[in-house]
């Protein structure tokens, strides 16, 4: 055997390199444009997740908002983001366990931001968070499971919103919204055939493009896993993960 290192591997870890787990540390410059985008795709990502640990930890809404907000001001005030070594875990685990630490050290000081003051970095929706933690499914889950459930159902949102994005720029909407039933499996209730009735295309038709929009979704939810993670070798790691605690709650993807 070759011991030589492929071409197209070492062209393919070339570019994860560049632009996957870069967003991260690009958020840590949050001085510059590209900083800032990065810190906002982030806290987008992460914000309700970490709302619903905190909530789950027995903390109110108005608290929970408050601690969580003062999280990402801090997060950015303190440029921890600098300082992580992508080496050493996932960024979702480091999160958690900054927040932990955050938690604890809130209790011992009880020192916190008030309401309305210092650095906002997203316009939050925060009755709208409250409402969707009140349909969040508590039975038999932890708040560190709440959390990783939350992160893995905005990493497929956001998958999907990309993907809405993409049809709408082709002016093909209708087609996204008559094939999205088949995305996470097949649809005992719906077939091929009577989708192609509607959209005026043959069945064969039909079972071509699920399959390729199977694949470009896939292609987008691991494109939003590899955001934050240190190798190619991981985003499948994650997957498998993502899949693991979103079963937890019932719901498939």
């Amino acid at each position: 055997m070759n011991d030589r290192e492929d071409p197209e591997k070492k062209q393919t870890n070339a570019a994860f390199t560049t632009t996957h787990w870069s967003v991260v540390l690009s958020a840590g410059e949050a001085e510059s444009s590209a900083g800032q985008r990065a810190l906002a795709w982030l806290c987008e990502t992460y914000w309700y997740p970490l709302y619903v640990y905190v909530r789950r930890q027995g903390y109110g809404p108005d608290d929970a908002q408050d601690l969580t907000q003062e999280f990402f001001c801090r997060l950015l005030e303190k440029n921890y983001l600098r300082s992580i070594d992508r080496q050493k875990g996932k960024f979702r685990s480091f999160l958690l366990a900054a927040m932990e630490h955050f938690l604890a050290k809130h209790w011992r000081d009880s020192h916190r931001l008030k309401r309305g003051g210092g650095h906002l970095i997203l316009s939050l929706d925060e009755r709208g968070a409250e409402e969707c933690y009140q349909m969040e499914p508590f039975a038999g889950l932890t708040a560190e499971h709440l959390y990783e459930r939350r992160w893995a159902l905005t990493l497929i949102e956001q998958a999907l919103r990309r993907l809405r994005q993409e049809f709408a720029a082709a002016d093909r909407s209708a087609l996204l919204e008559a094939l999205q039933p088949f995305l996470s499996a097949d649809r005992a209730d719906l077939t091929y055939a009577q989708v192609g009735s509607r959209l005026d295309m043959s069945e064969g038709a039909v079972k071509v493009a699920v399959h390729r929009l199977r694949a470009r979704y896939g292609e987008l939810v691991r494109e939003e896993i590899g955001k934050t993670v240190a190798s190619p070798e991981e985003v499948d790691q994650e997957l498998r993960y993502l899949i693991e605690v979103i079963g937890r709650g019932g719901r498939e993807i």
